[in-house]
Formats: C-alpha cells, sequence, structure tokens
C-alpha cells in the first residue's frame, strides 16, 4: 500500500479490499476533511471556508426552489459505476421518491444535480474521472465551481461516458438550468473567489 501526503492523501492498491472495507479503514476520518474513492484510490482533502461557502449558497437556493424537505446531500457517500467509485459530492441533489438502500445509500440514478467545488488538489478529478463517472451514471446536471478562475462549468446531456453540452459562466452570470429537470437557475453573484 503507498500512502502520499500533500493537501491530500491518495491510497492505491487495495489490496483486496471492498469499497466497504475502505471506507472502514478510514474512519474516523480527520475534522475537517472528507475522504472519497475515486477509481479504487482514496482522496482525502481539506475542507476550507471559501468551499464551505460556495456549497452553503448553492445549499439556500437549491433549498428555496425544492424546499426545505428536498433530498439534497452534502458530502454524503454515493457508490457510483466503474471501479470502485464511492464519491461524496459537495453537494447532490437526489429525486423526491428516491429512497436509500439498505445500506442508507441513494443510488445514483436518483441524483438529479452534482456540485462539485473544485480545490487545487481535487479538480484534476472533478475534471476528469468524476466528470466520466457523473456521465455514465447518467446526472442530468454536473456543475464544477471554481473559485479561482470565477467560473461555474455547467455540464448536461450525458451519453455513453461524456456530457454533450458544456457552458461556463463567469462568477455573476446566473447558472440557467430552466431548460433541464432541474427547472431553476442558481445566482453566482456572491460566490467567493480564491
Amino acid at each position: 500500500m503507498t500512502v502520499e501526503l500533500t493537501d491530500r492523501i491518495a491510497v492505491t492498491d487495495n489490496n483486496g479490499f471492498s469499497l466497504d472495507d475502505l471506507f472502514d479503514q478510514l474512519e474516523p476520518v480527520p475534522e475537517g476533511y472528507r475522504a472519497e474513492v475515486i477509481r479504487g484510490v482514496v482522496h482525502m482533502s481539506p475542507q476550507r471556508y471559501t468551499h464551505w461557502n460556495v456549497i452553503r449558497r448553492v445549499l439556500r437556493q437549491l433549498e428555496d426552489h425544492f424546499g426545505e424537505d428536498a433530498h439534497i446531500a452534502s458530502d454524503v457517500r454515493i457508490d457510483f459505476p466503474g471501479y470502485m467509485n464511492g464519491f461524496c459530492p459537495d453537494l447532490a441533489k437526489i429525486a423526491d421518491e428516491a429512497t436509500p438502500n439498505g445500506k442508507g445509500r441513494f443510488s445514483p440514478s436518483d441524483v438529479e444535480l452534482v456540485v462539485e467545488v473544485i480545490s487545487q488538489g481535487t479538480a484534476v478529478n472533478d475534471y476528469g474521472p468524476k466528470k466520466q463517472t457523473y456521465a455514465e451514471a447518467d446526472v442530468p446536471v454536473y456543475v464544477i465551481v471554481d473559485p479561482y478562475a470565477a467560473q461555474c462549468h455547467v455540464f448536461t446531456s450525458p451519453k455513453a461516458d461524456a456530457y454533450r453540452s458544456e457552458v461556463t459562466v463567469d462568477f455573476g452570470d446566473p447558472i440557467d438550468l430552466t431548460c433541464t429537470p432541474l427547472g431553476l437557475t442558481i445566482s453566482t453573484d456572491k460566490f467567493p473567489r480564491d
């Protein structure tokens, strides 16, 4: 097993561990960190205030639109298709009629929207394998918020392992999702920058 320590931790060669085994080995995750397994590799990244501030602003808008009882998860594990993908999206809007399985987890087919706020250490995953996996899982809308570039990338129309539509929105301009099953607009004018 190889462990790499930087601003994230990567563990390779799962030695026959299942996805559940890997997550069990990670407990407890240090306070202020988030752990995910992406293609069998454990990534642990620190949560930053800017990161949380964006999540909070989007969460409030989702609750304003869908109601406080809507299924909206933050940093909650969802097992996605492919080799050992246990993602914990920054935000995931789950279908209202969805129910968790016996392990308390929602199915990727229940996910209507994923929002990921990048950090310098996670950007490669958010723009790469996670984007591909979300498309494979037919997540209708995937939004990457990039506080370094002050932009949002909105991906829609998943087909196979790619999104057929991408729109880039500068902070300050609205994210128009009215033509998607979500039917809302997300304001970005108060998103903080890094």
